[in-house]
């Protein structure tokens, strides 16, 4: 009898031997579960989070020298605010061009983002010299405007607009033809509009010579009357005499496009 006790008893410590292990092991898996997921782990997590929506940048014409782009990203851009027309999409950015009443008029802009930039030429001509400013998905370059009497290239800029999906917008602004105008041809802009008034301003002929240096893919007439209460001269943008010409009335809205 008590051989078989001493049995049982060896018996069991080997059972309680394996058995402990392996309840230990059971417990531990929960744990495993929460340890960080790898680096390869997080990387097929990356890859499958969709990227944030984005639709083609768009540009209304307001009228006069008075646009809205729209970006890929849906941020705002107002340039030259005067134009009646629709200034209810709240403003990111809003560009101007020079101090002339005809341009400046940033109050029709009532709703703003909280971040809202304006870059007048106070800030494009900072310390005597043209500025760039990347701000997020935009980049804005000043360029040279003006004409004598009327428009002094110290006091006016011009602007070239660089969307996210490449697309590139020339916004001329007052001015005659400019000697930076002989070097943007290696910006390779997509759409160029170029005052063409003929009053204050160069008229269709040298708006032409004026596009014909800046090679856009696309040139868009604007600013084409000084009168008040008319904002747009459907006579004298027909009269602008390029080929890759669009003439866009006021209130008309177009997908914008690298080319």
């Amino acid at each position: 009898m008590e051989r078989s006790e001493t049995m049982r008893h060896a018996l069991t410590s080997v059972l309680l031997w394996f058995t402990i292990p392996a309840l230990a092991a059971c417990g531990s898996s929960d744990t495993a579960k929460e340890e960080p997921v790898s680096a390869a782990e997080e990387a097929i997590v990356e890859a499958e989070t969709p990227e944030p929506e984005t639709n083609p940048a768009s540009i209304l014409y307001i009228g006069h020298a008075s646009l809205r782009i729209t970006t890929p990203e849906n941020r705002v851009i107002y340039i030259d605010p005067y134009a009646p027309g629709d200034y209810s999409l709240p403003a990111d950015l809003i560009l101007v061009t020079h101090d002339h009443y005809d341009h400046n008029n940033v109050s029709l802009i009532e709703t703003r983002a909280e971040d809202c930039e304006v870059i007048t030429r106070i800030e494009a001509l900072a310390n005597g010299e043209h500025q760039t400013f990347d701000l997020d998905d935009v980049t804005v370059e000043a360029v040279e405007a003006g004409n004598n009497p009327n428009h002094s290239i110290t006091q006016c800029v011009g602007y070239v607009i660089t969307l996210s999906d490449g697309v590139k917008i020339y916004v001329s602004g007052d001015t005659s033809a400019t000697e930076q105008m002989n070097e943007m041809a290696s910006m390779h802009i997509d759409y160029a509009f170029f005052c063409c008034d003929g009053q204050y301003n160069m008229g269709t002929a040298e708006a032409a010579e004026c596009a014909e240096a800046v090679q856009a893919a696309v040139n868009i007439p604007y600013h084409t009357i000084v009168q008040d209460g008319v904002y747009f001269s459907r006579e004298q943008a027909e009269a602008f005499p390029v080929t890759n010409k669009v003439i866009i009335e006021p209130g008309e809205t177009f997908d914008l496009t690298a080319h």
